[in-house]
């Protein structure tokens, strides 16, 4: 834990005096004493969270898309979907976290010393202890039982800066703790003082986030304890989030993801990483709109699950083109969300230089670029979205399947209808439907999350709290079909070594007997070790400096 070590000597002013409140302050001649007398100094302190959150996601490890499932490829492998990853000696997945824990923490304990009402003291306590839950769940997820620190440290001795692990559990009761506390005292979204600053209904959707996670987790997982209690957690926030009326789906699901729906008029957005024209606001890197071109390509794994009009799967519907001649054909008679997320042949960036094989050979990702913007480079920059209205629906639905054992049509329709109607999807998930057609619920509802948030940043996580990496990521990871009449002579050339004939390559059926699917990475160079691969190495720096106390995850050496 002496991560910290080069955070403590410093004052809490180096830390806070970067807003724009303060920026008539000269940070010389700001010290800890003459620092939390006003409100004015504790809003100040708390913008600090809102510049250290990450753009386009928050893994806190270099990745600007996460590529660590089945879901997303640039063409090659990736360390931790691959089972390749190897112990680091530091990870910001940790520092990054304890970093912002430790601004939490600094808020927690001084802000008491201002000169303003309880009722706003308790304001930017709540403010503080948001992101200190948010951080803690977000350690918890990679890394399982982590040292729970609830303080500062004043000098390098303290012997708490070499405490072990703190068990899992007592580190999530913590996060609830934080995050009730947070939904007692931030004001409703309506009324918050900026736009971007977290609200009670972020501190709601946060514990319906945790609350599914922690309870499936444990759930299939097998960890001692009662997980049904989680998932009531999960369930008494989203249905006191629905009942206040404050959120709704946005009509356009293409548009939700372009600088037309910013702000409160948007009534998804619930938490934003908030981003102002040109790159102010702190931003410098703009990942929602300019890195989401085809840069990124989606797998034909995850394209799959993407149900057809009939509203079955590809391994049921009698919609399925087969065998395919072009790669548009994919697109033929599915849920709208697909076209609406991966580019066809000659629409908007594929003009021109553009086309479907001229990047990673999987299906080029269309959510959320607009081709206007990256063509005169205008730097419009578009909110990130940390929490949407959606998650919450689908988690309900998700939740209550999981506490009761099943689902009520009117709760499908609130939940997962609400989602496909919104796209204009034909077919409704009933219970009757379901059973007609052989459909397990729960994995429709788990596949109308995927398809729902492809590229948010959900795969991974649901499939470690699901327990099914062992089984969806050390396969195939197959890419777009490659026709030559739709690709330049010398890039369908460069493909022929890794395109499938009859279905198979190097000597394996690799797809079905599809001929011409590009076969992105090959099953014998993934594996998943069950043993290990479940959680993150916990980083030798912090195992090293806390004199071992750290222990490092089981299968890690």
């Amino acid at each position: 834990m002496k991560t910290l070590n080069k955070y403590i000597l410093f004052g809490a002013i180096a830390l806070t005096v970067t807003s724009c409140d303060l920026d008539m302050v000269p940070e010389t001649d700001v010290t800890d004493a003459s620092y939390w007398k006003t409100e004015t100094d504790l809003r100040g302190a708390c913008n600090r969270f809102y510049e250290q959150m990450n753009g386009n996601n928050d893994l806190g490890d270099g990745f600007k898309h996460d590529y660590r499932s089945d879901e997303l490829t640039t063409g090659g492998a990736n360390a931790v979907s691959s089972g390749n990853v190897q112990i680091p000696n530091t990870n910001g997945a940790w520092t990054d976290a304890y970093w912002r824990i430790f601004i939490a923490n600094n808020i927690i304990e001084k802000a008491p010393r201002a000169d303003v009402s309880q009722e706003v003291l308790n304001r930017y306590l709540a403010e503080a202890r948001f992101f200190r839950g948010y951080y803690y769940f977000e350690l918890v997820k990679k890394y399982g039982d982590v040292p729970l620190l609830l303080k500062t440290f004043n000098d390098t001795s303290d012997p708490e800066l070499k405490m072990p692990r703190t068990p899992r559990a007592k580190v999530i009761e913590q996060v609830y703790d934080d995050l009730r506390f947070a939904a007692e005292w931030l004001p409703d979204i309506d009324k918050v003082d900026k736009w971007g600053h977290v609200a009670r209904q972020a501190a709601l959707a946060m514990q319906v986030r945790v609350g599914l996670y922690e309870g499936t987790h444990n759930k299939y997982h097998n960890v001692d304890g009662d997980y049904r209690a989680h998932l009531k957690n999960s369930i008494d926030a989203a249905e006191e989030l629905i009942n206040s009326k404050k959120h709704s789906l946005y009509p356009d699901f293409e548009k939700l993801f372009q600088d037309v729906a910013e702000g409160r008029s948007n009534r998804e957005n619930i938490f934003v990483k908030e981003y102002g024209p040109n790159g102010s606001a702190a931003s410098t890197v703009h990942g929602t709109i300019r890195q989401m071109e085809n840069a990124v390509s989606l797998t034909r794994n995850v394209v799959d699950l993407f149900l057809y009009t009939d509203g079955l799967p590809r391994e049921k519907s009698p919609l399925v083109i087969s065998p395919e001649t072009s790669y548009d054909d994919v697109f033929t008679n599915r849920d709208p969300r697909l076209s609406m997320t991966c580019y066809k042949i000659g629409e908007d960036a594929y003009k021109g230089a553009f086309s479907p094989h001229a990047f990673h050979r999987g299906y080029s990702l269309k959510k959320g670029f607009d081709l206007a913007q990256w063509s005169t480079n205008s730097k419009e920059w578009t909110d990130w979205m940390a929490i949407r209205y959606a998650e919450v629906l689908i988690s309900y639905a998700e939740a209550l399947y999981e506490y009761n054992g099943s689902i009520t049509d009117a709760q499908l329709d609130m939940t997962v209808n609400a989602l496909r109607d919104r796209v204009g999807m034909p077919a409704k998930l009933s219970n009757s439907f379901a059973a007609a057609n052989g459909l397990d619920m729960l994995e429709e509802i788990r596949r109308e999350r995927t398809v729902e948030f492809i590229d948010e940043n959900k795969r991974y996580d649901d499939i470690i709290r699901w327990k099914i990496a062992e089984k969806v990521l050390p396969v195939d990871i197959i890419g777009a079909l490659c026709v030559v009449d739709e690709a330049t002579q010398g890039k369908y050339d460069e493909l022929k070594g890794k395109l499938t004939v009859s279905g198979q390559l190097q000597g394996k059926q690799r797809y079905g007997s599809q001929d011409n699917i590009y076969v992105i990475e090959l099953a014998e160079n993934r594996r998943f070790d069950v043993n290990k691969d479940y959680l993150y190495p916990v980083p030798l720096y912090e195992i090293s400096q806390s004199g071992g106390a750290v222990t490092q995850n089981p299968g890690w050496k």
